[in-house]
């Protein structure tokens, strides 16, 4: 799958509800890998929207509808951190990412990555 075909997918929980959109990946370039996946969550036809930083990790590809699949309730991504479309998180920002990251049970890939 290519970089930019990514955003629009649409994203849903196991159970087939709708939560939303991805608008785009960050990667961090100096690590080689997505640092996270911006998911377009609320408002009304992307007016009001708020941006939630997802990690790569937590996002399964589902071929059969070809869409994403978070498996996770609805409403640990209304109480996730979020972001302005105009302020994006940067992947030097490792403590607002470490927060993001441990919001969703995941471990940093940064952290991941010194374990190897």
């Amino acid at each position: 799958m290519r970089g930019k075909d990514i955003a629009d997918y649409t994203v849903r929980n196991p159970r087939g509800e709708d939560l939303g959109s991805i608008k785009d990946v960050v990667i961090d370039t100096s690590e080689g890998c997505i640092a996270y996946a911006a998911l377009s969550f609320g408002g009304i036809m992307g007016l009001g929207d708020k941006l939630f930083a997802i990690p790569w990790e937590a996002l399964q590809y589902n071929a059969t509808d070809d869409s994403f699949v978070l498996n996770m309730p609805k409403e640990r991504l209304e109480n996730a951190p979020g972001f302005d479309k105009d302020n994006w998180p940067m992947t030097a920002e490792r403590e607002w990412l470490t927060g993001m990251y441990n919001h969703y049970g995941y471990t940093p890939y940064w952290e991941r990555r010194m374990e190897r």
